[in-house]
């Protein structure tokens, strides 16, 4: 495949820096790992590529993050990862949903990045102690966690709700994240190793830009293991949790709307195994790619 460089707008001229700061796990960054079934994330990914897969799953999950500072301000955004493709030697995530509550990065996560981006609405409540505690220590027992860490005693509950007036309520894409939080004396925990890492994703193939594109995140942050977040749905997007959408002989160029934030919805409520904490968080977005065959 051949390479050549997207136009730019809006930014300015990359890289396109963003910043999260460490403040009581409020200001900072999720990557985590589900295995989503390789049925699901075809359905969503382009047949251009060639599935990352073993025993009929593949690696996906989502990444939650709070930025203090970009190029369109403060802004929370959350990117559902339907699962691995091979760009080798490696292999890439391909982004099949992304939230943000800021109009400008929705604007240029479509036109310049080329990602299924949707403005939503992001609401923070801080949970029940003792009932959320019980609610996440069961959802942990599932996965034969819990015995090994110690019981979070403070949560914080996001609820992610996407805004838009033009589509019906059944596609509406809504979703709670329930995470631990340290308590209010451990500003001393110890936040893991400093760490540099790039992050390749391939993009586009969205009504907003057709082309497929390649980018690279390099960041470097303090990184450590944590607590699977608690993913659920809201009531009135219950049915879609429990129904199986459609995924036979499908691509994501045929994927209608709707039965793609089902699709997503599955992605997100799919087993957890692993959850990344990035805290004091500096990462650099690089010139996106433009792949033509």
């Amino acid at each position: 495949m051949e390479e050549t460089k997207a136009s730019i707008r809006g930014y300015g001229i990359p890289p396109w820096n963003f910043k999260g700061r460490y403040i009581f796990a409020l200001c900072r960054a999720i990557y985590q790992f589900h295995l989503v079934k390789s049925q699901v994330a075809r359905a969503l990914i382009p047949k251009d590529f060639r599935l990352v897969e073993a025993f009929g799953y593949t690696l996906g999950g989502f990444f939650l993050a709070n930025y203090d500072d970009s190029p369109a301000g403060a802004f929370d955004e959350l990117v559902v990862i339907a699962g691995l493709v091979w760009n080798p030697p490696t292999s890439c995530a391909w982004a099949s949903k992304v939230l943000v509550n800021s109009n400008e990065a929705c604007l240029h996560g479509r036109t310049e990045v080329g990602l299924p981006s949707h403005v939503a609405r992001f609401t923070k409540l801080t949970a029940n102690k003792e009932q959320q505690a019980s609610r996440f220590n069961r959802f942990l027992n599932k996965f034969g966690v819990c015995s090994t860490m110690p019981d979070p005693k403070v949560f914080l509950e996001t609820q992610v709700a996407e805004l838009d007036a033009s589509a019906s309520t059944e596609e509406i894409f809504n979703i709670n994240l329930l995470s631990s939080l340290p308590q209010e004396n451990s500003k001393k925990a110890w936040l893991g190793p400093h760490i540099k890492m790039s992050l390749p994703s391939f993009s586009g193939r969205t009504q907003y830009h057709s082309s497929l594109l390649k980018y690279s995140c390099q960041m470097e942050s303090r990184v450590r293991i944590v607590h699977p977040l608690l993913v659920s749905t809201p009531s009135h997007t219950a049915d879609l949790q429990t129904q199986q959408p459609a995924v036979e002989d499908q691509n994501s160029s045929s994927v209608n709307q709707a039965n793609r934030n089902s699709l997503s919805l599955t992605v997100m409520l799919s087993k957890p195994i692993l959850a990344l904490e990035f805290s004091c968080l500096t990462m650099n977005v690089e010139t996106p790619l433009v792949i033509s065959e």
